[in-house]
C-alpha cells in the first residue's frame, strides 16, 4: 500500500505541467509600489531619452524651413518630406551628393575598423597569450597612447603624412590631403583601445583549450585561427561597431586633413558646413533631415545586431 501511495505521488510530480518550487532559486517578486515606482522611472528615462529624436524628426518635416526654431511642434502643419529630398540631391553648395558624401564616410569607417580590429585582435593576443621581453613597457605605452586626446596627436600626424608626396607629370598626390591619409591616422586613434578592449576579452578564454590543441598537434597559428578567433567573435564585433561608429563620425581629423577639397568630404564636414554664421542663416529643416539621414545606418545596423553586440559587451568585450 504504501509503494502505490509513493508510485502516485511521484507519478503526479512527473506529470506535464506539474510546478515545482526549488527552494533557494525563486525571485521575490517586488511589491507593487515599488513597481510602479520603478515603472514610472522607466517611462521618465525613456520619454527623456526619446524626445530630442522625436523634435529633430518633427523640425525635418516642417515646411516652413524656420532659420531659427521658435517653438516646440512636435506635429508641425503641412508635414512634408521635401527637406529629404533636397537633401539627397545635393545637401551643400558644393558639386557633391549624398551618397559621395556618404562613400566617402563609409571608406573611412570600413577600412579603419577592420584594419584596427585586424591588427588588434594579433597584438591583443601576443599581449595575452606571449612572454617576450619589453612586453609591459610596450602594455604601458599602448596605455599612455589611448589616455591621450585624440586632438594632441593631430599635429604630428598632420606633419607627418604631409611629407608623403607624389608629383610625376599631372600627377599630384598628398597622403595627407587623402582619405587614405584620413583612415590611417583614424586607425592610429583606434589601434590603442583595439588593442586593450580585445586583450580584456581573451584573457578570459581559458587556457585549457590552447594547451588541449597544442596536444593534438596544432601550430600557434591554428589554435588562434580555428579556437582563439572563432571564440573572440563578441569582442571582435563590439570592437568592430565601436571602431565603425567612430569612422563614421569622424569630424576633426577629417576637417583638417581634407577640408579643403569638397570632393573628398565626408558627412559630418557636411552637416558642419550648413550650419551659417552663429546659426543665423541655418535651414534648420534641412539640418535635421541630414542629422537623422546621417544617424540612420549605424541606427539600423545596431538595431538588427544589438543581441550580437550587447552580448560582447555582457561577456567582457570592454574589459581592461
Amino acid at each position: 500500500m504504501a509503494a502505490i501511495t509513493d508510485s502516485r505521488r511521484f507519478a503526479f510530480l512527473r506529470r506535464p505541467g506539474a510546478k515545482t518550487k526549488v527552494a533557494g532559486n525563486e525571485e521575490p517578486r517586488l511589491p507593487l509600489g515599488r513597481q510602479l515606482l520603478l515603472q514610472i522611472l522607466c517611462i521618465f528615462i525613456g520619454i527623456t531619452v526619446l524626445f530630442p529624436i522625436v523634435w529633430i524628426f518633427s523640425m525635418s518635416i516642417d515646411p516652413r524651413n524656420f532659420a531659427r526654431p521658435d517653438a516646440l511642434n512636435l506635429i508641425p502643419p503641412g508635414a512634408t518630406l521635401d527637406a529629404y529630398m533636397k537633401v539627397l540631391n545635393r545637401p551643400t553648395s558644393n558639386a557633391i551628393s549624398f551618397l559621395g558624401l556618404a562613400k566617402n564616410s563609409l571608406f573611412i569607417a570600413i577600412s579603419s575598423s577592420a584594419i584596427a580590429v585586424g591588427i588588434g585582435v594579433t597584438a591583443a593576443y601576443a599581449f595575452a597569450r606571449l612572454r617576450f621581453p619589453g612586453r609591459g613597457a610596450l602594455m604601458i605605452a599602448v596605455l599612455g597612447v589611448l589616455m591621450l586626446p585624440s586632438v594632441a596627436t593631430l599635429v604630428p600626424l598632420f606633419v607627418f603624412l604631409n611629407q608623403f608626396k607624389i608629383e610625376f607629370g599631372d600627377l599630384s598626390f598628398n597622403l595627407r590631403a587623402s582619405l587614405i591619409g584620413v583612415s590611417l591616422a583614424v586607425i592610429s586613434s583606434q589601434l590603442p583601445f583595439a588593442i586593450w578592449n580585445l586583450k580584456g576579452y581573451l584573457d578570459t578564454i581559458p587556457k585549457d583549450l590552447e594547451e588541449a590543441a597544442v596536444v593534438d598537434g596544432a601550430s600557434r597559428n591554428q589554435v588562434f585561427l580555428k579556437i582563439i578567433l572563432p571564440l573572440a567573435i563578441p569582442a571582435v564585433a563590439v570592437t568592430g561597431f565601436l571602431g565603425f561608429l567612430g569612422g563614421w563620425t569622424e569630424y576633426l581629423t577629417t576637417y583638417y586633413f581634407i577640408g579643403a577639397n569638397p570632393q573628398n568630404w565626408t558627412l559630418s564636414i557636411a552637416l558642419n558646413s550648413m550650419v551659417g554664421d552663429f546659426a543665423r542663416t541655418t535651414t534648420w529643416s534641412e539640418f535635421a533631415a541630414f542629422a537623422i539621414l546621417f544617424a540612420l545606418p549605424v541606427s539600423l545596423v545596431f538595431f538588427f545586431f544589438q543581441r550580437y553586440l550587447v552580448g560582447g559587451l555582457a561577456v567582457g568585450g570592454v574589459k581592461g
